[in-house]
């Protein structure tokens, strides 16, 4: 079976785990003797490790001199051409601000440059929604132009890339939801969004969500036959610790972690707020809140108001093998999501033989056993927790030894496995 699926992001260009999602289940995919993958991405850089997948980057597609045709529209699409101001993902309190653009009649144009091809940024831009739509034109050439069984689309920026290649080839689309408006705008869900979402959703023949808590939100805020919604977790990569770490802690204090943009869904605010009471009690322990975003100078602000700078520190954004040489320093790792679809950090910190607290609003929480689980507004119970694992050491090596044994079990080989089985199942049924 032939999959044309399409994403945002790529290792090593990632932002955040929407990537690491798409990349660790593709190459479960590929151990899979009945599955081929074509994984389409706006722009491919060339670093890219294309060992276990074909990677295509609409950048690199010709499409100029083609007729695009596109269900609803009378004439091909020769051209298209969109307005749009949206600033970039990473500062969600302005980037669901948007400048709405209007387009009538058959006017679609989009620009090609002097070899025939579309230029796209690869990043969260100024320009997103307008390479959202330019993506979903490339998206039909490249389905008129390959041969495959089923189409499969990352999260909502793919969606209606998806959508056009179905349109073109008929065969049917799965998306895959890793987030929705209502988890990124803490429920002041923006309308243009959200109408990409819908529309992704309605033209699927089956839609994956990663956790039953963002199933909930698809059924419900959506209005989708929850026959048509399953959940497949994500998992995580296996990772030679000793090979990712480059840097010891030179210091003799506790380190507590946070690791992930620091944004409204990702709570920072609570964390710093535990972190606050902490230090009301113990002084031999530094906090890290590892990764940027909007909220970041709002939280630096914070921290300074309550007199704990210097026990408390702002890395900016980590990848790579950064992220793992901050979890070999860290004591605790705390993700205090308002909403959080799934959660990979927390496997990685588990793997790094790192005890983890993580919310209750986490669809993580609904996979993990020997991990401390708050609400994210309850700082005191954070608090209690992060203090209980810095202080008693058996309780901490009991959830480093147990949540090890957890996470190993957790393999992208199963999720891909039962994304397959869902892939047999929509073509089986040919209600597409």
């Amino acid at each position: 079976m032939r999959v044309l699926m399409f994403g945002w992001e790529f290792p090593p260009h990632i932002s955040g785990g929407l990537g690491t999602a798409s990349y660790g289940l593709t190459k479960g995919m590929a151990t899979l003797d009945d599955l081929e993958v074509i994984f389409v991405v706006p722009k491919t850089w060339g670093d890219e490790d294309q060992t276990l997948v074909r990677l295509v980057g609409a950048n690199q597609v010709q499409v100029a001199y083609k007729k695009v045709f596109y269900k609803g529209f009378k004439r091909p699409i020769e051209r298209i051409e969109v307005s749009s101001k949206i600033v970039p993902y990473t500062d969600p309190d302005d980037f669901w601000k948007l400048v709405k653009s209007e387009v009538s009649g058959y006017n679609f144009y989009v620009k090609t440059n002097s070899i025939g091809k579309v230029d796209f940024s690869g990043r969260y831009d100024t320009n997103l929604m307008d390479e959202i739509y330019k993506y979903s034109v490339v998206a039909a050439v490249i389905a008129e132009e390959n041969e495959f069984d089923i189409i499969h689309a990352h999260d909502w920026l793919a969606y209606p890339a998806g959508i056009a290649a179905m349109e073109v080839s008929g065969k049917p689309l799965v998306i895959h939801v890793h987030a929705t408006d209502f988890d990124r705008s803490g429920g002041s869900v923006n309308p243009d969004v959200y109408r990409i979402e819908k529309n992704g959703m309605d033209a699927a023949s089956k839609i994956i969500t990663v956790s039953n808590l963002t199933r909930d939100i698809v059924i419900n805020k959506y209005n989708i036959n929850p026959d048509k919604v399953e959940t497949v977790y994500n998992a995580v990569e296996p990772v030679n610790i000793a090979e990712n770490c480059f840097i010891k802690k030179g210091f003799d204090e506790k380190v507590v972690t946070f690791l992930g943009r620091i944004t409204m869904q990702k709570g920072p605010e609570y964390f710093i707020e535990a972190a606050y009471k902490v230090l009301q009690v113990m002084d031999n322990v530094r906090f890290v809140m590892a990764g940027s975003g909007d909220m970041m100078e709002r939280m630096m602000r914070r921290a300074a108001a309550l007199k704990i700078t210097d026990r408390f520190h702002f890395t900016g954004f980590l990848k790579g093998t950064d992220v793992f040489t901050m979890l070999d320093m860290s004591d605790v790792y705390i993700m205090p999501s308002v909403s959080e679809p799934f959660g990979i950090s927390p496997l990685e910190a588990m793997q790094s033989n790192v005890p983890v607290i993580i919310s209750k609003q986490s669809g993580v929480a609904e996979i993990l056993t020997h991990a401390v689980k708050t609400d994210f507004w309850d700082i005191d119970a954070m608090a209690d927790a992060i203090y209980g694992i810095l202080n008693y050491p058996a309780l901490a090596n009991m959830f480093i030894r147990n949540g090890k044994e957890e996470v190993i079990r957790l393999k992208w080989d199963n999720s891909a496995r039962h994304v397959r089985d869902i892939y047999y199942r929509v073509i089986a049924n040919k209600t597409y």
